[in-house]
């Protein structure tokens, strides 16, 4: 048992996955940051967060350059309230501290790498698409095609295949004015670039992709699926668009060092997805099922465990359960191989099924190594 990450990050590692098993503990975000710190040390220059990627630009021109304020980019800059969080909040202001002194190539960046969603929402692509255009100086008229964004973003819009705008005759037409504008950005890179910068081209690109996901989104949104077939399919679609954005990421980011990432584990795990939610069985292909068949080596999983949770009643776990093995081994966290995990059972007693997936034997088989934390109230005090 270890609490320093780089005793397990290979020379070939070029993402460093790092999964929570909830979004209810921050005892995660507090341990997070502490490795992200160690990693930096050691090359990492960047991180990417389970967040709305266009929004989290805002987070990186502060860690960067200081353009904003903490509070704002914090409000502005992170989806599914995750700004609130006290953990991203000590993260984004160790990282400006970090960066305020040093030239551009050692600086940290921060990054996104969530589709702009909601569970059971997704919004109009309009912004998305007007940015890109008025970037390449074209004359196109989204206005009457996107129509009123409410016909987008309504929940019922994703919920129910006869109510959703993807499968119209104007969804259709965006879709191709989208993808024309994508192959205009890169025919063009030469001339784009010498006109702005190579950091503003891809922030464009960053907002176009952003666009062109939406549709796709509500494209698949208005297939008319069973529902367990339907919330799978929306599932999957939204990780093969992390996926992308991740790719997208390390373009970006390979020549200055690898990466961290954190979010939840179902995201993470190299093998596929599984959510039972109700009496719906649901498996679908997640992003780190994508980005482990595309990077092999290059790719690492650390998957988060949990003891005790305060934060929503989560008791000790059972003896003859993975969490309870981990729990003999570790007092407040630690990191331990996989492979050194004894084969048990799956913890079942649990009072939120809903915001908490324990460990299995598919997520120890999938990952390289298990970060387990014993109490969450006991890893906060121990950073305070």
């Amino acid at each position: 048992m270890s609490q320093e990450i780089c005793d397990f990050v290979t020379p070939s590692c070029d993402l460093l996955a790092f999964g929570e098993p909830t979004h209810q503990e921050p005892a995660f975000a507090r341990v997070r940051n502490e490795l992200f710190a160690q990693l930096v040390g050691r090359g990492f220059r960047s991180i990417a967060l389970e967040t709305d990627r266009v929004a989290a630009l805002a987070v990186n021109d502060f860690v960067q350059d200081g353009i904003g304020s903490l509070d704002a980019v914090l409000s502005e800059g992170f989806s599914h309230g995750f700004g609130n969080l006290d953990g991203n909040r000590q993260l984004v202001t160790w990282m400006r501290e970090h960066n305020q002194h040093r030239p551009p190539e050692e600086r940290v960046s921060f990054h996104g790498f969530d589709a702009p969603t909601e569970n059971y929402s997704a919004p109009s692509p309009r912004t998305y698409l007007e940015h890109a255009r008025d970037y390449l100086g074209l004359d196109l008229e989204l206005a009457s095609l996107l129509g009123d964004d409410e016909r987008w973003s309504r929940s019922e819009a994703i919920l129910n295949a006869a109510e959703s705008i993807g499968a119209t005759a104007d969804a259709d037409r965006l879709r191709t004015l989208a993808q024309d504008m994508l192959d205009s950005l890169y025919a063009r890179a030469a001339e784009l670039i010498a006109a702005t910068s190579r950091a503003e081209w891809y922030r464009i690109k960053t907002h176009l992709t952003a666009g062109i996901g939406l549709l796709r989104y509500h494209r698949e949104a208005a297939k008319p699926l069973e529902q367990s077939a339907r919330i799978a399919l929306l599932l999957g679609t939204r990780d093969a668009l992390m996926a992308q954005n991740l790719l997208d990421i390390r373009a970006i980011e390979t020549s200055r060092g690898p990466t961290l990432v954190f979010a939840h584990n179902l995201h993470l795990r190299r093998n596929p997805s599984a959510w039972r939610m109700g009496d719906k069985d649901l498996t679908w292909s997640g992003a780190g099922a994508v980005m482990a068949s595309l990077l092999g080596e290059q790719y690492t999983v650390v998957a988060g465990s949990l003891g005790r949770a305060e934060a929503f009643e989560l008791g000790d776990p059972e003896p003859d359960t993975y969490e309870g093995f981990l729990q003999g081994l570790v007092t407040t966290w630690g990191l331990i191989k996989a492979t050194a995990v004894t084969a048990t059972r799956m913890r079942t007693q649990t009072t939120s099924p809903q915001h908490y997936f324990p460990l299995d034997q598919a997520t120890v088989d999938c990952v390289d190594v298990i970060l387990h934390i014993s109490d969450g109230t006991t890893v906060a005090r121990s950073f305070d």
